[in-house]
């Protein structure tokens, strides 16, 4: 079983309870909600909240009732991984049926498109890692544009290499680390702490899929990049 499952947590102080807000025609959530209630190669979907209306609008929807999540993974300091231990511990029991892979996908990132996430899913079925992360190339490169200042305060290079990088395309790959969509063994998900003990391996979006909503700009700018989408179907 692919465990489809989306972290939707009531608070939120950058953007008003960003995660049920309208976008485009319907609650941010539902944008990820519906690719995963969508997407032919998952089996089950949970949505973990500690909203009651996001809770209840999720199970109407089809998904698995699992319960609110409890206090103590609804803070501002809780862990992702600990919240994904308790969401596949839930479905699994909501299922009768263990998960073979746990599918996250981020509500603050509705800009995916669903070939990103069979992607995704392939890349697991195919490397068996124990972890997919979406990434995208990174905009500013540590051995390159990324600088920093000595106890002087005088700038260098955050990540020097012996002769010096002059040029982006000479700099080694980074990428950002993009809160978009991951897949996770479950085996790995319920033994390890945290997010690197094993092998990550990375899935490489395009940036403009990528954008995380974490302030009223990103808000906007996600809107805009939307309803361009939704005006390009037609």
């Amino acid at each position: 079983m692919i465990l489809g499952h989306i972290g939707a947590r009531k608070g939120s102080k950058g953007v008003v309870r960003k995660n049920f807000k309208d976008l485009c025609g319907k609650p941010m959530i539902d944008w990820s909600l519906d690719q995963l209630f969508a997407h032919p190669m998952v089996d089950a979907v949970v949505v973990s909240t500690d909203d009651e209306e996001m809770y209840e609008h999720a199970v109407a929807k089809g998904a698995l009732p699992i319960g609110l999540r409890p206090a103590h993974l609804a803070t501002d300091e809780a862990p992702k991984w600990g919240v994904w231990q308790h969401a596949m511990e839930a479905g699994e029991a909501a299922a009768g049926k263990a998960a073979t892979a746990f599918l996250d996908l981020d509500c603050t990132s509705p800009l995916r498109l669903p070939e990103d996430i069979t992607g995704a899913l392939k890349l697991y079925q195919k490397e068996q890692p124990d972890m997919v992360m979406s990434v995208c190339e990174a905009r500013k490169n540590p051995y390159f544009n990324l600088v920093e200042p000595d106890e002087s305060g005088a700038l260098h290079v955050s990540k020097p290499l012996p002769g010096g990088v002059w040029a982006r395309q000479a700099a080694p790959t980074v990428y950002e680390h993009a809160a978009s969509t991951y897949v996770v063994a479950p085996k790995y998900l319920r033994e390890a702490q945290t997010i690197y003990e094993g092998r990550v391996i990375p899935f490489e979006m395009p940036p403009e899929r990528c954008i995380d909503i974490d302030s009223p700009f990103d808000f906007k700018l996600v809107e805009l990049l939307l309803q361009e989408q939704l005006d390009s179907k037609g």
